[in-house]
């Protein structure tokens, strides 16, 4: 998924809080589903980086100088641009793209039938 093109805010902003709680009724609830959202984000972004950054790793153990690579500073540089995993996750959840549920309450309704 290409995070650039998202909507998400690049620095942190004030929401309102019942914005968040709209869907789930608990504001607590919310914070945790755009937690786990944004470290799923997070695994992403980084094993994207970690592959990218893999192709210019050098594995000779010589003390000469490090060349810098003008590619490896340009995608480090994209990366830091990136919003925050949790603007993203924020943002994904206020768009309703993120699909969630509580399996204790998928059991409680299957119990009243």
């Amino acid at each position: 998924m290409d995070y650039k093109k998202s909507k998400a805010p690049l620095t942190t902003i004030t929401r309102n809080i019942m914005d968040l709680c709209e869907e789930t009724g608990n504001i607590y609830e919310s914070v945790a589903i755009i937690a786990k959202r944004s470290n799923q984000i997070a695994a992403e972004i980084k094993q994207d980086l970690n592959k990218k950054l893999a192709e210019f790793a050098s594995y000779n153990d010589s003390l000469e100088e490090v060349f810098e690579n003008r590619e490896q500073i340009e995608i480090s540089r994209y990366y830091e641009k990136l919003p925050k995993p949790t603007l993203l996750a924020t943002q994904e959840f206020i768009d309703n793209n993120i699909y969630w549920r509580d399996p204790s309450k998928n059991n409680e309704a299957e119990e009243s039938l």
